[in-house]
Protein backbone atom coordinates (compact mmCIF):
# COMPACT_ATOMS: atom_id res chain seq x y z
CA UNK A 1 0.00 0.00 0.00
CA UNK A 2 1.21 3.22 -1.29
CA UNK A 3 2.20 5.51 1.90
CA UNK A 4 -0.42 8.32 1.15
CA UNK A 5 -2.74 6.24 2.10
CA UNK A 6 -1.23 5.39 5.57
CA UNK A 7 -0.77 9.08 5.73
CA UNK A 8 -4.86 9.44 5.09
CA UNK A 9 -5.16 7.25 7.30
CA UNK A 10 -3.75 8.68 10.26
CA UNK A 11 -5.28 12.08 9.45
CA UNK A 12 -9.03 10.24 9.77
CA UNK A 13 -7.86 8.64 12.89
CA UNK A 14 -6.39 12.26 14.53
CA UNK A 15 -9.35 14.39 13.31
CA UNK A 16 -12.50 11.78 14.28
CA UNK A 17 -10.61 11.13 17.94
CA UNK A 18 -11.14 15.06 18.34
CA UNK A 19 -14.24 15.57 16.55
CA UNK A 20 -15.26 12.61 18.91
CA UNK A 21 -14.53 15.02 21.76
CA UNK A 22 -16.76 17.91 20.73
CA UNK A 23 -20.04 16.41 18.90
CA UNK A 24 -19.73 13.84 21.83
CA UNK A 25 -20.72 16.42 24.03
CA UNK A 26 -24.10 16.59 22.38
CA UNK A 27 -25.01 13.19 23.64
CA UNK A 28 -23.54 13.38 26.82
CA UNK A 29 -26.06 17.17 27.13
CA UNK A 30 -28.81 15.13 28.78
CA UNK A 31 -26.45 14.09 31.47
CA UNK A 32 -24.88 17.17 31.69
CA UNK A 33 -27.66 18.81 32.13
CA UNK A 34 -29.09 16.59 34.84
CA UNK A 35 -25.72 16.10 37.47
CA UNK A 36 -25.26 20.01 37.00
CA UNK A 37 -29.16 20.93 36.80
CA UNK A 38 -28.38 23.30 33.75
CA UNK A 39 -31.55 24.96 31.82
CA UNK A 40 -31.65 25.14 28.08
CA UNK A 41 -29.37 28.25 27.73
CA UNK A 42 -26.79 26.83 30.20
CA UNK A 43 -26.72 23.64 27.65
CA UNK A 44 -25.96 25.33 24.98
CA UNK A 45 -23.19 27.22 26.73
CA UNK A 46 -20.93 23.91 27.56
CA UNK A 47 -21.74 22.45 24.32
CA UNK A 48 -19.73 25.41 22.95
CA UNK A 49 -17.41 25.86 25.51
CA UNK A 50 -15.06 23.40 23.10
CA UNK A 51 -15.52 25.35 20.07
CA UNK A 52 -15.24 28.67 21.58
CA UNK A 53 -11.24 27.47 22.62
CA UNK A 54 -10.77 26.46 19.27
CA UNK A 55 -11.86 30.33 17.94
CA UNK A 56 -8.87 31.46 20.28
CA UNK A 57 -5.67 28.96 18.50
CA UNK A 58 -6.96 27.68 15.01
CA UNK A 59 -4.81 30.42 13.28
CA UNK A 60 -2.09 29.91 15.01
CA UNK A 61 -1.88 26.38 15.06
CA UNK A 62 -2.23 26.31 11.51
CA UNK A 63 0.61 29.23 11.11
CA UNK A 64 2.95 26.51 13.82
CA UNK A 65 2.12 23.92 11.49
CA UNK A 66 3.54 25.35 8.05
CA UNK A 67 6.93 26.31 10.15
CA UNK A 68 7.16 22.72 11.88
CA UNK A 69 5.29 20.18 10.34
CA UNK A 70 2.03 18.07 11.25
CA UNK A 71 3.51 15.23 13.54
CA UNK A 72 4.82 17.40 16.17
CA UNK A 73 1.50 19.59 16.18
CA UNK A 74 -0.80 16.77 16.37
CA UNK A 75 1.18 14.73 18.82
CA UNK A 76 1.41 18.06 21.41
CA UNK A 77 -2.15 19.43 20.48
CA UNK A 78 -4.04 15.93 20.65
CA UNK A 79 -1.56 14.73 24.04
CA UNK A 80 -2.71 18.06 25.98
CA UNK A 81 -5.98 17.72 25.08
CA UNK A 82 -6.81 14.35 25.68
CA UNK A 83 -5.39 15.22 29.33
CA UNK A 84 -8.10 18.00 29.54
CA UNK A 85 -10.80 15.41 29.31
CA UNK A 86 -9.17 12.92 32.00
CA UNK A 87 -8.96 16.31 34.07
CA UNK A 88 -12.68 16.86 33.11
CA UNK A 89 -13.59 13.16 34.09
CA UNK A 90 -12.83 13.55 37.05
CA UNK A 91 -13.95 17.02 37.94
CA UNK A 92 -17.02 17.52 40.47
CA UNK A 93 -17.28 21.30 39.27
CA UNK A 94 -19.16 22.92 36.29
CA UNK A 95 -16.24 25.88 36.20
CA UNK A 96 -13.35 23.14 36.33
CA UNK A 97 -15.37 21.20 33.78
CA UNK A 98 -15.96 24.23 31.25
CA UNK A 99 -12.31 25.47 31.82
CA UNK A 100 -11.09 21.93 30.46
CA UNK A 101 -13.71 21.89 27.75
CA UNK A 102 -11.87 25.07 26.77
CA UNK A 103 -8.37 23.82 27.45
CA UNK A 104 -9.40 21.00 25.31
CA UNK A 105 -10.94 22.95 22.31
CA UNK A 106 -7.74 25.33 22.02
CA UNK A 107 -4.93 21.99 21.72
CA UNK A 108 -7.35 19.86 19.83
CA UNK A 109 -7.79 22.76 17.41
CA UNK A 110 -3.53 21.87 15.73
CA UNK A 111 -5.13 18.36 14.21
CA UNK A 112 -7.42 20.27 11.80
CA UNK A 113 -5.34 22.39 10.10
CA UNK A 114 -2.09 19.97 10.48
CA UNK A 115 -4.26 16.54 9.24
CA UNK A 116 -5.53 18.58 6.22
CA UNK A 117 -2.00 20.02 5.32
CA UNK A 118 -0.63 16.17 5.75
CA UNK A 119 -3.04 14.47 3.50
CA UNK A 120 -2.47 17.77 1.02
CA UNK A 121 0.82 17.11 0.50
CA UNK A 122 0.73 13.45 -0.49
CA UNK A 123 -1.75 13.29 -2.54
CA UNK A 124 -2.25 15.61 -6.39
CA UNK A 125 -4.78 17.39 -7.26
CA UNK A 126 -6.54 14.58 -9.55
CA UNK A 127 -7.59 12.80 -6.21
CA UNK A 128 -7.83 15.65 -3.88
CA UNK A 129 -10.77 15.39 -3.32
CA UNK A 130 -11.54 12.21 -2.51
CA UNK A 131 -8.47 12.56 -0.18
CA UNK A 132 -9.73 15.49 1.38
CA UNK A 133 -13.29 14.22 1.28
CA UNK A 134 -12.07 10.82 3.01
CA UNK A 135 -10.14 13.40 5.57
CA UNK A 136 -12.93 15.00 6.08
CA UNK A 137 -15.23 11.82 7.06
CA UNK A 138 -13.46 11.64 10.06
CA UNK A 139 -15.62 14.14 11.73
CA UNK A 140 -18.77 12.47 11.20
CA UNK A 141 -17.17 9.27 12.01
CA UNK A 142 -16.10 10.37 15.26
CA UNK A 143 -19.46 11.82 15.87
CA UNK A 144 -20.82 8.87 14.84
CA UNK A 145 -18.88 7.01 16.88
CA UNK A 146 -19.02 8.64 19.78
CA UNK A 147 -23.16 8.87 19.35
CA UNK A 148 -22.88 4.87 19.24
CA UNK A 149 -20.81 4.17 22.04
CA UNK A 150 -20.71 6.89 24.91
CA UNK A 151 -24.25 6.15 26.02
CA UNK A 152 -23.49 2.43 26.73
CA UNK A 153 -20.87 3.84 28.48
CA UNK A 154 -22.85 6.12 30.19
CA UNK A 155 -25.96 3.60 31.30
CA UNK A 156 -23.13 0.85 32.58
CA UNK A 157 -20.49 3.17 34.15
CA UNK A 158 -21.42 7.18 34.06
CA UNK A 159 -20.67 10.39 32.99
CA UNK A 160 -16.82 9.97 34.26
CA UNK A 161 -16.00 6.70 32.46
CA UNK A 162 -17.53 8.19 28.95
CA UNK A 163 -15.33 11.48 29.46
CA UNK A 164 -12.10 9.25 30.01
CA UNK A 165 -13.26 7.03 26.81
CA UNK A 166 -13.22 10.04 24.73
CA UNK A 167 -9.12 11.16 26.70
CA UNK A 168 -7.85 7.79 26.11
CA UNK A 169 -9.17 8.29 21.89
CA UNK A 170 -7.17 11.36 21.92
CA UNK A 171 -3.82 10.20 23.63
CA UNK A 172 -4.07 7.11 21.46
CA UNK A 173 -4.64 9.17 18.18
CA UNK A 174 -1.68 11.85 19.71
CA UNK A 175 0.96 8.67 19.97
CA UNK A 176 -0.23 7.26 16.38
CA UNK A 177 0.53 10.62 14.76
CA UNK A 178 3.71 11.32 16.28
CA UNK A 179 4.84 7.26 15.20
CA UNK A 180 3.74 7.45 11.89
CA UNK A 181 3.34 10.87 10.07
CA UNK A 182 5.96 12.61 7.72
CA UNK A 183 6.86 14.92 4.87
CA UNK A 184 6.12 14.11 1.71
CA UNK A 185 9.02 13.92 -0.99
CA UNK A 186 9.55 16.94 -3.28
CA UNK A 187 8.26 18.88 -0.27
CA UNK A 188 11.32 21.64 -0.59
CA UNK A 189 10.33 21.89 -4.54
CA UNK A 190 6.27 22.45 -3.89
CA UNK A 191 7.01 24.93 -1.15
CA UNK A 192 8.82 26.81 -3.83
CA UNK A 193 6.60 26.72 -5.96
CA UNK A 194 3.62 27.93 -3.68
CA UNK A 195 6.08 30.80 -2.66
CA UNK A 196 4.13 33.67 -4.97
CA UNK A 197 0.54 33.34 -3.73
CA UNK A 198 -0.64 35.73 -1.50
CA UNK A 199 -0.77 35.47 2.10
CA UNK A 200 -4.01 33.83 3.74
CA UNK A 201 -4.81 36.94 5.57
CA UNK A 202 -4.47 38.98 2.47
CA UNK A 203 -6.51 36.52 -0.07
CA UNK A 204 -10.13 37.87 -0.33
CA UNK A 205 -11.20 34.73 -1.77
CA UNK A 206 -10.56 32.70 1.23
CA UNK A 207 -12.00 35.53 3.10
CA UNK A 208 -15.34 35.21 1.11
CA UNK A 209 -15.13 31.21 1.07
CA UNK A 210 -14.66 31.26 5.38
CA UNK A 211 -17.90 33.44 5.36
CA UNK A 212 -19.94 30.92 2.86
CA UNK A 213 -18.71 28.17 4.94
CA UNK A 214 -19.88 29.64 8.33
CA UNK A 215 -23.33 30.31 7.05
CA UNK A 216 -23.32 26.14 6.47
CA UNK A 217 -21.63 24.99 9.37
CA UNK A 218 -23.99 27.14 11.71
CA UNK A 219 -26.96 24.76 10.03
CA UNK A 220 -24.89 21.63 10.72
CA UNK A 221 -23.74 22.30 14.75
CA UNK A 222 -27.83 23.45 15.02
CA UNK A 223 -28.95 19.98 13.82
CA UNK A 224 -26.17 17.79 15.38
CA UNK A 225 -26.07 19.74 18.71
CA UNK A 226 -29.59 19.89 19.22
CA UNK A 227 -31.58 17.04 18.04
CA UNK A 228 -30.62 14.72 20.86
CA UNK A 229 -32.36 16.56 23.57
CA UNK A 230 -35.11 17.64 20.95
CA UNK A 231 -36.05 13.77 20.30
CA UNK A 232 -36.07 12.98 23.47
CA UNK A 233 -38.19 16.04 25.09
CA UNK A 234 -40.40 16.95 22.11
CA UNK A 235 -40.88 12.71 20.71
CA UNK A 236 -40.40 11.05 23.65
CA UNK A 237 -37.12 8.79 22.43
CA UNK A 238 -34.44 7.47 24.61
CA UNK A 239 -31.42 8.22 24.71
CA UNK A 240 -29.85 5.81 22.61
CA UNK A 241 -32.41 6.05 20.01
CA UNK A 242 -31.70 10.01 19.95
CA UNK A 243 -28.02 9.30 19.97
CA UNK A 244 -28.62 6.00 17.05
CA UNK A 245 -30.39 9.06 15.09
CA UNK A 246 -27.36 11.62 15.23
CA UNK A 247 -25.16 8.81 14.23
CA UNK A 248 -27.10 7.66 11.37
CA UNK A 249 -27.15 11.70 10.51
CA UNK A 250 -22.90 11.71 10.89
CA UNK A 251 -22.59 8.58 9.10
CA UNK A 252 -24.71 9.82 5.86
CA UNK A 253 -22.95 13.38 6.03
CA UNK A 254 -19.62 10.80 5.99
CA UNK A 255 -20.80 9.38 2.83
CA UNK A 256 -21.77 12.46 0.64
CA UNK A 257 -18.01 14.32 1.39
CA UNK A 258 -17.15 11.14 -0.14
CA UNK A 259 -18.86 11.30 -2.72
CA UNK A 260 -19.06 14.73 -3.57
CA UNK A 261 -14.91 14.62 -3.13
CA UNK A 262 -15.18 12.29 -6.30
CA UNK A 263 -17.53 14.23 -7.92
CA UNK A 264 -15.33 17.28 -7.70
CA UNK A 265 -12.40 15.90 -8.93
CA UNK A 266 -14.15 14.67 -11.95
CA UNK A 267 -15.72 18.14 -13.18
CA UNK A 268 -12.43 19.72 -11.53
CA UNK A 269 -14.04 22.07 -9.22
CA UNK A 270 -15.11 22.61 -5.80
CA UNK A 271 -17.50 25.77 -5.60
CA UNK A 272 -19.84 25.26 -7.81
CA UNK A 273 -20.61 21.64 -6.07
CA UNK A 274 -20.74 23.18 -2.78
CA UNK A 275 -23.32 25.92 -4.05
CA UNK A 276 -25.90 23.35 -5.29
CA UNK A 277 -25.15 21.63 -1.89
CA UNK A 278 -26.23 24.62 -0.40
CA UNK A 279 -29.41 24.98 -2.32
CA UNK A 280 -30.68 21.43 -1.34
CA UNK A 281 -30.11 22.14 2.14
CA UNK A 282 -31.90 24.74 2.36
CA UNK A 283 -35.00 22.87 0.73
CA UNK A 284 -34.33 19.90 3.15
CA UNK A 285 -34.22 22.00 6.15
CA UNK A 286 -37.40 23.97 5.36
CA UNK A 287 -39.09 20.61 4.83
CA UNK A 288 -37.79 19.12 8.14
CA UNK A 289 -38.99 21.59 10.05
CA UNK A 290 -42.03 21.64 8.66
CA UNK A 291 -41.87 17.59 9.11
CA UNK A 292 -42.01 18.37 13.00
CA UNK A 293 -45.85 18.81 12.98
CA UNK A 294 -46.30 15.38 11.91
CA UNK A 295 -45.55 11.79 12.87
CA UNK A 296 -41.90 10.29 13.28
CA UNK A 297 -42.71 8.40 10.52
CA UNK A 298 -42.02 11.38 8.29
CA UNK A 299 -39.92 13.54 11.16
CA UNK A 300 -36.96 10.62 11.30
CA UNK A 301 -36.41 10.41 7.37
CA UNK A 302 -37.17 14.33 7.06
CA UNK A 303 -34.32 14.94 9.44
CA UNK A 304 -32.08 12.45 8.24
CA UNK A 305 -32.00 14.13 4.52
CA UNK A 306 -31.35 17.54 6.49
CA UNK A 307 -28.81 16.40 8.66
CA UNK A 308 -26.89 14.64 6.00
CA UNK A 309 -26.95 17.48 3.61
CA UNK A 310 -25.95 19.59 6.88
CA UNK A 311 -23.00 17.48 7.87
CA UNK A 312 -21.93 16.44 4.13
CA UNK A 313 -20.53 20.06 2.17
CA UNK A 314 -17.38 20.33 5.15
CA UNK A 315 -15.34 18.13 2.37
CA UNK A 316 -15.85 20.58 -0.62
CA UNK A 317 -15.01 23.82 1.44
CA UNK A 318 -11.58 22.38 3.15
CA UNK A 319 -10.69 21.27 -0.05
CA UNK A 320 -11.01 24.54 -2.08
CA UNK A 321 -9.35 26.30 0.88
CA UNK A 322 -6.29 24.22 0.87
CA UNK A 323 -6.05 24.52 -3.08
CA UNK A 324 -6.78 28.25 -3.10
CA UNK A 325 -3.44 28.65 -0.72
CA UNK A 326 -1.15 25.98 -1.78
CA UNK A 327 1.24 23.92 -0.33
CA UNK A 328 3.32 26.37 1.69
CA UNK A 329 0.42 28.46 3.40
CA UNK A 330 -2.25 25.12 3.63
CA UNK A 331 -1.91 25.41 7.15
CA UNK A 332 -2.73 28.64 7.81
CA UNK A 333 -5.16 29.03 5.21
CA UNK A 334 -6.95 26.00 6.66
CA UNK A 335 -6.62 27.65 10.21
CA UNK A 336 -8.02 30.83 9.19
CA UNK A 337 -10.50 28.86 7.62
CA UNK A 338 -11.43 26.44 10.40
CA UNK A 339 -11.36 29.62 12.76
CA UNK A 340 -14.33 30.93 11.22
CA UNK A 341 -16.01 27.39 11.31
CA UNK A 342 -15.14 27.69 15.04
CA UNK A 343 -16.63 31.54 15.88
CA UNK A 344 -19.94 29.77 14.18
CA UNK A 345 -19.97 26.65 16.18
CA UNK A 346 -19.48 28.68 19.76
CA UNK A 347 -22.25 31.17 18.70
CA UNK A 348 -24.45 28.78 17.46
CA UNK A 349 -25.13 26.79 20.24
CA UNK A 350 -25.83 29.57 22.68
CA UNK A 351 -28.24 31.57 20.12
CA UNK A 352 -30.13 28.48 18.55
CA UNK A 353 -31.00 27.49 22.48
CA UNK A 354 -32.26 31.29 22.93
CA UNK A 355 -34.02 31.04 20.03
CA UNK A 356 -35.68 27.71 20.30
CA UNK A 357 -36.54 28.97 24.14
CA UNK A 358 -38.05 32.18 23.20
CA UNK A 359 -40.35 30.55 20.02
CA UNK A 360 -40.44 26.46 19.46
CA UNK A 361 -38.50 23.98 18.02
CA UNK A 362 -40.05 24.21 14.80
CA UNK A 363 -39.39 28.58 13.91
CA UNK A 364 -35.87 27.57 15.11
CA UNK A 365 -35.31 25.14 12.47
CA UNK A 366 -37.28 26.80 9.86
CA UNK A 367 -35.07 29.63 10.40
CA UNK A 368 -31.93 27.45 9.67
CA UNK A 369 -33.32 27.13 6.06
CA UNK A 370 -32.28 30.84 5.01
CA UNK A 371 -28.44 30.19 5.99
CA UNK A 372 -27.30 27.98 3.17
CA UNK A 373 -29.37 30.65 1.05
CA UNK A 374 -26.91 32.99 2.18
CA UNK A 375 -24.04 30.70 1.56
CA UNK A 376 -25.10 30.22 -2.01
CA UNK A 377 -25.01 33.50 -2.67
CA UNK A 378 -21.72 34.58 -0.72
CA UNK A 379 -20.19 31.99 -3.01
CA UNK A 380 -21.03 32.91 -6.39
CA UNK A 381 -18.10 34.75 -7.28
CA UNK A 382 -15.56 31.83 -6.56
CA UNK A 383 -18.46 29.41 -8.60
CA UNK A 384 -17.91 31.87 -11.75
CA UNK A 385 -14.00 31.62 -11.62
CA UNK A 386 -13.65 27.78 -11.67
CA UNK A 387 -13.43 25.56 -14.52
CA UNK A 388 -16.26 22.89 -14.81
CA UNK A 389 -16.17 19.86 -16.85
CA UNK A 390 -19.14 18.24 -17.19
Amino acid sequence: MSYRWAILTLGVVAQAAFSATQQGLAVLAPALRERFDLSLQGVGAVLAASSAGTVATLLAWGLVTDRLGERAVIGVGLGVTGVAFGVAALSSGLGLLVAMLVAAGMFGASVSAASGRAVMGWFEPRQRGLALGIRQTAVPVGAAAAALGLPILLGVSGLRAALAALAAACLGAAAAGVLGLREPPGTGSRVANDAGRRGPLRDARLWRLAAGSVCLVCVQIAITSFIVLFLIDERGFSTRGAAAMLAAIQLGGGALRILLGIRSDRVRARVAPLRQLSIGMAVAVGLAAGAISLGDSVLVPAFLLAGALAVGWNGLSFTATAELAGRARSGAALGLQQTALAAGCAVMPVGFAALVAASSWQLGFALLAVLPLLASRILRPLGELEHVTP
